[in-house]
């Protein structure tokens, strides 16, 4: 116990002291900002379409930087964010279709980007519709046909109920079908379905496969105007004649149509570095896709559903912070690990230092008021005769190590009170002992 109350007034060990809560509050501040993941996984869609593609070419990008992308086949929107919501599926990121989500439901997800307009497609047979001319120009003329309008788990199926009610009409007044891209394919092939909704971008691949079914065209949606202005999610968008497939001719002519957005959702506690990879690698993907966008339109922060999470909303409006333009991405991510950590520890030191003459006075009191306990001890056993010698010697090297003290300028007064005491205790065992 004694040696633990001669420790308090030890500066050395008060400076051990400081250090080590300067390094526990590093380590816990360390463990508090982890690094991002290096394996994350992405529910995309089916094998065929755009989502999934996307997530393959993405997945190549961030590779080259030492993290590894899981791209997940589903079977579409719904699924996705099911999976999305789900802590035991695994799943990081999702591509959504705008405009599908209750936002409501999800209050733990946001967005990341925009990433290109996936138009609904609604291709027909001509032969359906020659009472109209052969043409099919609004949803309404769909009473009575055989329609496809997607598989359950999908975007598409939300979005053509949607765009069905909004027309005024229900399930019972056409022969709807919930089928899969390419069970929609062979059946409008066979000349078992009169019309398919397809939502997905003018790149996905699933689309070639119906440019050469005889007798279909693609429906120019004359009311897109009104779809827009009805549901703001939606973009119209113009698809000049050829556009998909010169060789086709597909379409034969202009036409208009309306798309959502699609986009990259994640959860709100989302690591900001895994948001600057995968940003960076969708600009360099989205360069090739402008069939139907502008050069440099996407990603965007326009159309899509789910907030914007804080930290993409600063790299779209400014890129990619200086140290991850700068920086390899592991490097970037390890040296902002460091300075999230040290800013705020100097913010809580730096005011510390304004204080370090009244510190450095304060320790110095600390260290001399050790040998005044000292002192205590040998006036408190003057009376004693048999400890005359031991108080001699305890005083003598009290002397001593008073002696091999330095002080500044400043603080020299305390330093001399403390010799005129050690004086005055000798005179008095002087007198007594004399």
């Amino acid at each position: 116990m004694i040696f633990l109350k001669r420790q308090i007034y030890n500066p050395l060990v008060i400076a051990i002291g400081f250090c080590t809560l300067l390094i526990s509050i590093f380590a816990v501040l360390w463990v508090l900002v982890p690094p991002p993941p290096k394996v994350i996984e992405l529910a995309t869609g089916f094998p065929t379409g755009l989502y999934y593609q996307f997530g393959e070419h993405l997945k190549k990008e961030v590779a080259s930087d030492g993290v590894n992308l899981e791209v997940k086949a589903t079977g579409g929107t719904i699924d996705n964010l099911a999976l999305l919501s789900d802590p035991k599926s695994g799943i990081n990121f999702a591509m959504i279709q705008g405009g599908v989500a209750d936002i409501a439901k999800y209050p733990d997800l946001v967005s990341i980007a925009g990433m290109f307009y996936e138009p609904v497609w609604v291709w027909y047979r001509e032969s359906a519709f020659k009472s109209d001319g052969g043409r099919l120009q609004v949803l309404g003329q769909l009473k009575g046909k055989r329609v496809a309008i997607g598989n359950e788990g999908s975007g598409t199926l939300a979005l053509s109920k949607t765009l069905l009610s909004i027309s005024g009409i229900s399930e019972s007044e056409i022969r709807a079908e919930k089928l899969k891209p390419d069970q929609a394919l062979e059946k409008l092939n066979s000349g078992d379905l009169d019309v398919a909704f397809i939502v997905a971008a003018a790149e996905a691949p699933v689309l070639e496969k119906f440019y050469k079914i005889p007798g279909i065209r693609l429906m120019s949606f004359d009311q897109a105007d009104a779809y827009t202005r009805n549901l703001p999610y939606l973009s119209k968008v113009s698809v000049p004649r050829g556009l998909l497939s010169i060789e086709h001719d597909i379409p034969r002519q202009d036409i208009q149509v309306i798309a959502p957005t699609a986009t990259l959702v994640t959860h709100e506690n989302v690591n900001p570095a895994i948001i600057s990879l995968l940003l960076g690698g969708s600009y360099d993907i989205l360069k090739s896709y402008s069939r139907l966008q502008k050069p440099g339109e996407f990603p965007s922060s326009t159309g899509i559903d789910f907030p914007l999470h804080m930290d993409a909303e600063i790299y779209l409006k400014d890129g990619p912070s200086f140290l991850h333009r700068h920086f390899p991405f592991w490097t970037a991510v390890w040296v902002g690990r460091f300075v999230k950590i040290v800013i705020p520890l100097l913010v809580i030191f730096i005011p510390l230092f304004t204080y370090i003459p009244s510190a450095k006075n304060f320790l110095l009191r600390l260290k001399l008021s050790q040998f005044y306990a000292e002192l205590r001890e040998i006036e408190k056993h003057a009376l004693n005769p048999g400890l005359k010698e031991k108080n001699f010697k305890d005083l003598e090297a009290i002397e001593a190590k008073v002696d091999n003290i330095k002080v500044s300028m400043m603080d020299s007064k305390e330093l001399y009170d403390l010799k005129g005491h050690i004086g005055d205790v000798r005179a008095r065992l002087e007198h007594l002992y004399s």
